[in-house]
Parts: structure tokens; sequence; C-alpha cells
């Protein structure tokens, strides 16, 4: 569970941009993203400095091979070893990184407490896989971070990289318009967010809770508290502490 309060403190301090860089075999996989939304701003604000390498760039021979066969046969193809070490030691040849990422079913599972962690990091570099696999010396050699994005398979890291660089960015201070947004949203408290209204308060007979238009701070925040409590405890029961639930249960 989060503390905001301690993740806010953490965050005012003063911190260079984070440099990501994502080696991929698609790279322009990430080109629309990257000029428009969240990651766009980053960039912008100089609070984020990705840079998107092609794995095909180190590539073997005339047709720039980057995989194979596996040994031992089977489907599918396997990223080669050599590309993938050419790549990573020229980028750490120019500066160190915090944690050299692979994004894999097998990783740990990517929640909040993850993103904020990495946020407060100078460099990474994501790794995305790509066909069946890559090679295990690879993971074993290189690798200091492998992350899964949950119990899916998709066709690439492409995907999930956009995630956890999304995620990350996010709660970076000074990206988002509303410097508390962040902090207040689900899974940093360690629960679901509380719902929300605007206007009109009233629509199609349907009322906006009273509670919520009275300007009562204090009365908000305790009803926006257990509203966040109770969906919780209702669609994600598995992140409430098993004491929380008993209490729960009680009332």
């Amino acid at each position: 569970m989060v503390d905001p309060e301690q993740f806010a403190r953490n965050h005012t301090q003063p911190m260079n941009a984070i440099r990501i860089d994502v080696i991929s075999v698609i790279p322009g996989f990430f080109d629309s993203t990257l000029d428009t939304g969240l990651l766009s701003i980053a960039r912008k604000k100089n609070h984020a400095d990705i840079h998107v390498h092609n794995l095909h760039d180190y590539g073997l021979g005339k047709y720039k091979q980057v995989d194979d066969s596996p040994f031992g046969g089977g489907a599918g193809m396997v990223i080669r070893p050599e590309p993938v070490f050419a790549c990573i030691e020229a980028l750490k040849a120019e500066r160190e990184y915090d944690e050299v990422i692979f994004l894999t079913p097998d990783g740990k599972l990517f929640e909040q407490p993850m993103a904020n962690r990495l946020s407060r990091m100078q460099n990474l570099i994501i790794l995305c896989g790509h066909y069946k696999a890559i090679d295990e010396r690879i993971r074993q050699n290189l690798i200091t971070m492998e992350i899964s994005i949950g119990d899916v398979v998709v066709s690439g890291g492409e995907i999930p990289a956009l995630l956890l660089m999304d995620a990350v960015v996010r709660v970076i201070p000074g990206v988002l318009g509303d410097s508390e947004s962040a902090l207040t949203d689900s899974f940093q408290t360690g629960l679901l967010d509380s719902v929300y209204y605007t206007r009109p308060s009233e629509f199609r007979g349907m009322k906006v809770p009273e509670v919520l238009l009275n300007g009562h701070h204090s009365k908000i925040e305790q009803w926006r508290s257990e509203n966040a409590l109770e969906r919780t405890r209702q669609l994600r029961p598995d992140l409430l502490d098993h004491r929380v639930l008993e209490e729960l249960k009680k009332k």
C-alpha cells in the first residue's frame, strides 16, 4: 500500500528528466503514441527523454537478421543474442542504467508501487520481445528486471512497453496538469478510486449524491474514502488486507 503523503514528498525533490531507451524489432510502432498524448507532453516538457532503437540496426548479415529457429526444434523463432548484446552494450558505453527491463509473461506483475519506484530512476532500458522468445543468455547476462503486465500473451513487447512508460511517466511531477491527480488514482492507496460525477446534478432522473453538492470538503473526502473502500470490497477484494475484510463483514 502506498502512503500518498510520503509519495508526494518523494516527488517534490528536484530531478532530471527520466531517459528511457526502448529496443524493438518494429520501432515504427511507437511513432504515433510518442507524438501524441501524455508521453508527448512529458517529452515536450523535458520530463521524459524517450529513444526507440531498431534492433535490426544491429542485425547479422546482408538482411540484418535478428532471429533464428530454436535449438531442439519447435514452432516459432527466437531472438538471437548477438544483436541484443551489441545494442545494449552500445547504450551502456554512453551512460549507466538503473534497470534493463524485459517484458515477459513470467516476470513480476506490474503494479502501481513498481511504477512509482521506476519513476524516480534516471535511465532505463526496455527490451521488447518478439517472435516465440529471446535467447536465454540475454536474460541471464543483460536483464536486471523482468516485468509482466498480466496473465495474457500479446504479439510483442511493444504494447506492454507503452503501458509501462505511460504508468511511469504520468507520476513524474509536472507531467500532468493537475499535480494531485496521479496521487488520487486507483491503486495509489492500495484501493480502487471512488466514483465521480459532474454537471448536471440531475440527468434523466438520476441525481448526484447530495454530499458532493454541499461544499463540505471533509464530508466529501470521507464519502469518497468510504466509497473507494466499498468499491474495492465488491470489485477487487484481493486488494484488501484480510483484517480489513473482516471489519467490513461486521458492518
